[in-house]
């Protein structure tokens, strides 16, 4: 069978699926229609598919069959990452995760055999221990779809990492569920806790197996087979940057032993630094620019007039985590799939000269954000592309009457 025939196999599985057929109806036909194929041949496949209009969520019950069908197979090509490869951090924390799900399961079984809540102080505490390493695994979401995602759609792997972006906003939904599960129990409500809690670790159980079992087996595949050695050097010292779980194995972050690339474009940029930079109103440094850039109390990002990410800062304490893979990427991809249509829409009106600016506010870690884009035009009005600039305001609304440059007290 040739590619364009399992393509169009394939595209009739999908639409039995969709119409409700039973998975287990059409195992075999999958199997024969996949059977000896490469991860990375089913990723172009699903690529193609979604860029000829099959919606994404499809494609997602695809993968859910296509584990099924092969789980046997896959299991015997378990992959061999040296420790401290990028790809084994990500499958040493899974295996942590897939643990701490499981205890998660069997506390919520203990609570659900008691009838009240002074009963449970033992299971309370490791409840919430277990919600908040949940909550900081959120380091190895960004890790991907910051890093491993921008590496890979730079081969041209662009759905296979939307797909999972769109499952790690169902697992952190789960997750908010469990910390604020944990965070208003109260005697009055017990009952209803332990429903819930069981509801939720059963959901986050099915969620974290069924995704990690797609990456470890199609996606990381496929990215061993794409990503060169000197890109993974690069993907490393990115997720360095980021940092790491408080559960992530000490022993998976040793120093990565990869082929040390030359560093000549380093090496030539620094040689063709040029002494200043003109503008209308004074001379700077590059040194100076990048030192004031990075000093100013805010977060920015500039995305040019092709929606193409080219520049962000790095200040102290940054809000939303920026990495050098993001540099060269679409916007939209910047971007969960449900919140597309919006940036679209703003940056739309930015170009046709309908809005300047927009701007919202979030709360975040019970601090108040407030996130603006702004329109970068020259000055005959043509667009140059858009300016997001993030700041945390929380203390700057609590201020109050006056303080002039003489009550300054150093």
């Amino acid at each position: 069978m040739d590619y364009l025939d399992r393509k169009e196999k394939l595209k009739e599985i999908i639409k039995q699926l969709h119409a409700g057929v039973d998975p287990q109806k059409i195992r075999e036909k999958f199997k024969q229609v996949l059977e000896g194929v490469s991860p990375l041949e089913i990723s172009k496949i699903e690529q193609e598919l979604i860029e000829e209009g099959v919606p994404r969520e499809e494609i997602q019950r695809l993968c859910e069959v296509h584990l099924a069908v092969f789980r046997e197979q896959l299991e015997k090509q378990k992959l061999t990452v040296p420790a401290g490869h990028p790809i084994n951090i990500l499958m040493e924390e899974h295996k942590v995760m897939l643990q701490l799900s499981e205890r998660l399961v069997d506390i919520a079984k203990k609570i659900k055999g008691k009838d009240y809540l002074t009963e449970i102080g033992s299971e309370m505490e490791q409840l919430r221990h277990i919600a908040e390493e949940f909550s900081d695994s959120e380091k190895h979401y960004l890790r991907e779809e910051n890093v491993l995602f921008p590496f890979l759609e730079k081969h041209g792997i662009t759905e296979p990492p939307a797909i999972m972006w769109m499952e790690h906003d169902q697992i952190r939904e789960k997750k908010k569920q469990l910390k604020t599960l944990t965070e208003k129990i109260s005697p009055a409500n017990f009952q209803t806790f332990k429903e819930e809690l069981e509801e939720i670790a059963a959901a986050m159980q099915n969620l974290l197996s069924s995704h990690f079992y797609k990456e470890n087996n199609i996606l990381f595949p496929t990215a061993l087979r794409v990503i060169s050695n000197e890109e993974w050097r690069q993907i490393r010292e990115e997720f360095d940057h980021i940092g790491y779980c408080c559960f992530t194995p000490p022993q998976a972050t040793i120093k990565l032993q990869i082929e040390k690339a030359e560093k000549i474009k380093a090496e030539v940029e620094a040689a063709a630094l040029p002494g200043k930079l003109e503008f209308e109103t004074g001379t700077l440094s590059r040194d100076e620019v990048e030192a004031i850039l990075n000093t100013l109390p805010v977060d920015i990002t500039f995305v040019d007039k092709d929606d193409v990410v080219r520049y962000f800062n790095k200040a102290e304490g940054r809000i939303f985590v920026r990495t050098k893979a993001v540099i060269g990427r679409k916007v939209q991809q910047c971007h969960p799939q449900k919140s597309i249509h919006v940036v679209n829409r703003i940056l739309n009106a930015f170009k046709t000269g309908k809005k300047d600016a927009a701007e919202f506010w979030i709360q975040m870690n019970n601090r108040l954000i407030h996130i603006r884009y702004f329109a970068v035009r020259n000055k005959n009005g043509e667009y140059l592309g858009t300016l997001e600039v993030t700041q945390d305001i929380t203390d700057i609304k609590k201020i109050e009457g006056e303080k002039r440059l003489l009550d300054w007290k150093g």
